[in-house]
């Protein structure tokens, strides 16, 4: 394998990479958190692992004031979760672009807390570098390497559908729900009501973290997203503020007269 610029890519990444890949004279031996099952599945749909990449961050998520009485969305903090996410992303497209991988596989994006200071944050992206044997190039229309959150069985299925993955598409929205003030609170005691207040707000927020990410789809020309997942979480800023975040894997169609295989029986011998 010829050697590939590494970026900004840490001394130690540089020479685990080196190893994988089997430069200087070792044998290539690669790394992968696929499962068994996943590892035949990528083998089968003609692709294989070279590589467990790996891109972080760590983030220092400045300070905003919000309203007491107010729904809004927390922009600073919007942007400083979405920034995070994609400075590791990129270091792990990086990563897999140093292996000459067409894309990976299993993308998994953490967030973790530590005791060094409360505004500090890191993110880390963690999936499978895999590169086609037909010889051709399979990655996105950007000329880096596809990402995917997809498992390895659902890789498998979508290449066998005639569909390909092009990118791991996101979109967030850091949102404060305004209290409830006294006069609601005496208003609605003891009453079965909606609380429209707060379910403008979670609607609102969760529409803008959507929207986002259809937009960064609509960017790479998809078709469509698969396993779409939006999860909810305070990251430790009060029980008012929530970050709404949207997270899937944009499609397209690997040829225009491409064809659907029938779903077949399986039955199973497991007791």
């Amino acid at each position: 394998m010829t050697n590939v610029p590494m970026g900004d890519l840490p001394q130690s990444a540089r020479d685990r990479i080196s190893k994988m890949s089997g430069q200087g004279g070792q044998r290539a031996m690669f790394t992968s958190d696929l499962t068994v099952n996943e590892f035949l599945l990528v083998k089968e749909a003609g692709f294989d692992p070279v590589g467990l990449v790996v891109g972080s961050s760590i983030y220092h998520i400045g300070y905003q004031q919000s309203s007491f009485n107010q729904n809004q969305e927390m922009g600073v903090l919007t942007q400083a979760m979405y920034h995070a996410r994609e400075l590791a992303i990129t270091r792990m497209e990086e990563e897999a672009d140093a292996l000459q991988a067409d894309g990976i596989v299993g993308v998994r994006l953490e967030v973790g807390r530590y005791e060094w200071g409360e505004s500090l944050a890191e993110f880390i992206a963690v999936g499978t570098a895999v590169r086609s044997r037909d010889g051709k190039s399979h990655r996105a229309p950007n000329g880096k390497p596809f990402t995917s959150d997809l498992s390895g069985q659902d890789f498998w299925t979508l290449l066998r559908a005639g569909y390909r993955p092009l990118a791991l598409v996101m979109g967030n929205c850091v949102y404060h729900v305004a209290h409830q003030g006294l006069r609601s609170m005496f208003k609605t005691a003891g009453q079965n009501i909606e609380m429209v207040n707060f379910t403008q707000a979670l609607y609102d927020a969760r529409e803008l973290a959507m929207e986002r990410m259809q937009a960064e789809a609509a960017q790479v020309q998809a078709d469509g997203i698969v396993g779409t997942r939006i999860s909810e979480r305070s990251h430790g800023w009060g029980s008012h503020v929530i970050e709404f975040f949207a997270v899937g894997t944009a499609i397209t169609a690997a040829a225009a007269d491409h064809q659907i295989t029938p779903p077949q029986m399986v039955l199973t011998l497991n007791d």
